[in-house]
């Protein structure tokens, strides 16, 4: 059974500004000098029976540091597989962070590997608000699918009759 992960894709739209959307990047000296497809919705691994949506909120506060967004407004959208065959489960909610104040939480590693020695990193290194275009270069290529998604939510949104 493969790995799964959940998380909350917050987006923003400032008025008359461009949609934004928060993206995080690993902590570690692995992913110390990858940028481009390197980023992240804010995510983290669970366990069936719990529900995603409640994994999901988990992780965006021990990866952010702030409580997650109100769960009652998070839209699906769907499952993704990354290329280690790890699935994601995602949902947007709309929000807003001050990336400056993220504050992660931590994990043990041995650097360099098989080298004896033991640190502590950051799960997340950094956060930042990027435009869907941005946002598509910078994400792990797995989860790209979840922009367009977010997108067509979006969209459909500011067509419908309700939103008038």
């Amino acid at each position: 059974m493969p790995k799964r992960s959940a998380g909350l894709l917050l987006y923003r739209q400032p008025v008359s500004e461009p949609l934004e959307l928060l993206l995080v990047h690993p902590g570690g000296p692995f992913w110390a000098k990858r940028d481009l497809g390197a980023w992240s919705i804010p995510k983290g691994e669970y366990l069936p029976p719990e529900d995603p949506l409640a994994a999901a909120c988990r992780e965006f506060q021990e990866e952010t540091g702030a409580p997650a967004p109100e769960a009652a407004r998070a839209e699906p959208l769907g499952d993704a597989v990354q290329a280690a065959g790890k699935v994601v489960t995602a949902f947007a909610v709309p929000g807003d962070l001050d990336v400056a104040a993220i504050r992660s939480n931590t994990f043990r590693m041995e650097w360099p590997p098989r080298s004896g020695q033991w640190r502590d990193v950051p799960e997340i290194d950094r956060g930042g608000w990027f435009q869907p275009d941005e946002a598509r270069r910078r994400i792990i290529p797995g989860q790209a699918v979840f922009v367009d998604r977010l997108l067509d939510l979006v969209r459909a949104a500011a067509l419908s009759p309700s939103s008038g």
